[in-house]
């Protein structure tokens, strides 16, 4: 029986703690156990310890004999995957490639290196007036090493950014913040699946986002609505983006901004699957591509790309907060209309979503014959 090994052990990796035990898989599944280890009772073998603990991880999966180390939907597990996945042989990306997709602060200057357009940044730890003077506000401030919009601030002025600086450094690990210059327009993301260096874009998500100054993530929609001539340029930057930041193995979230003009700025890149649904259940939904099995096969060096991936109905996931109030019926009442495909309300008391955390329940939706509109 192949061994895999599984970092993180909350909701998100649910779908592939799962998806492993089907194919047959001895899990063993690394993570705090920190009272939302909900994998804890389904893994075969469950260690309580921080996914940053790279050597405690390496020497633990040396005695098992793992086949394959991998994590979904989160970045914090990505370095410590690629250490023991190059120690130990195993199929993955290399440490450099780790770094380059998880810490924005190397991300913007590889952009910058290779030649891909993206906004004026800088990487801070305080707040310097001199060091914003070449920049024109709104500004946008994010912790170097965080997902989730945690500590994503967009700032009008000197005052507003000195303060979302000292916010974003707190919650970031090595304490630094990108600021970067802000970019008006819509947000897509690009889902990609990589092997041996060879890339796949399966498919382009269109991203419903709060306004200023936190822009939290309230829907999902695939297949995007924009033009094919836009979806090119979409895919010709992912394929730069790809290449740039090393990605070799595995599934890749390429977050990207459309301006009205056109124009494709990159926003970040993360060498794993979309969180919020988005590679666990949407993807399949819209393209019948099974990308958790695709991760796994990766994972263990026995993938074989498809022929083709075509979208074959819209899928879609809406979340609930403050901002969206109108789903809070739809989401409680007992009554499932057709299109749904699970949801679930996790508390009725709504708060304003400040992050991806302040989110009080989500519906999943799948539609043959048109994107369904909830407002």
């Amino acid at each position: 029986m192949k061994k895999i090994a599984i970092l993180g052990a909350s909701y998100l990796q649910l779908p592939l703690v799962q998806k492993a035990k089907e194919n047959g898989l001895e899990v063993h599944c690394f993570a705090w156990d920190d009272g939302k280890a909900v994998c804890k009772d389904i893994a075969d073998h469950f260690y309580d310890v921080s996914v940053l603990e790279k050597e405690t991880i390496l020497n633990e999966c040396k005695k098992i004999g793992i086949h394959g180390i991998l994590t979904i939907a989160t970045d914090i597990c990505i370095p410590s995957i690629a250490y023991v996945a190059n120690n130990l042989g195993l199929t993955g990306n290399s440490i450099e490639c780790s770094l380059l997709t998880t810490n924005k602060s190397l991300m913007r200057k590889c952009f910058n290196e290779n030649g891909i357009e993206s906004p004026q940044s800088i990487t801070v730890s305080e707040f310097n007036i001199k060091d914003f003077e070449s920049f024109t506000y709104p500004l946008i401030i994010k912790p170097s090493d965080r997902s989730g919009s945690l500590g994503v601030i967009k700032a009008a002025s000197a005052e507003e950014c000195k303060k979302a600086i000292e916010n974003a450094v707190q919650v970031s690990f090595s304490k630094t913040c990108v600021v970067e210059e802000f970019i008006k327009g819509k947000e897509v993301s690009v889902e990609t699946v990589s092997y041996k260096g060879e890339h796949l874009i399966i498919t382009i998500t269109d991203k419903a986002i709060t306004e200023a100054p936190y822009f939290v993530e309230l829907a999902h929609h695939q297949p995007s609505t924009f033009s094919e001539e836009i979806k090119e340029k979409i895919r010709e930057v992912s394929y730069h983006i790809l290449n740039a930041t090393k990605v070799e193995n595995g599934a890749s979230h390429i977050e990207l901004m459309i301006t009205d003009k056109g124009k494709v700025y990159p926003i970040e890149i993360g060498s794993r699957m979309g969180g919020d649904f988005i590679g666990s259940d949407l993807v399949q939904l819209s393209t019948g591509f099974d990308y958790l099995q695709a991760v796994l096969d990766i994972a263990l060096n026995q993938y074989t790309f498809p022929e083709s991936v075509q979208s074959i109905a819209y899928s879609g996931v809406y979340f609930l907060s403050e901002e969206t109030e109108f789903l809070l019926p739809v989401i409680s009442s007992d009554n499932q209309e057709s299109y749904i495909v699970k949801k679930e309300l996790l508390s009725d008391s709504l708060k304003p979503a400040h992050s991806s955390n302040d989110r009080s329940g989500y519906l999943i939706y799948r539609s043959f014959d048109h994107k369904i509109i909830l407002e």
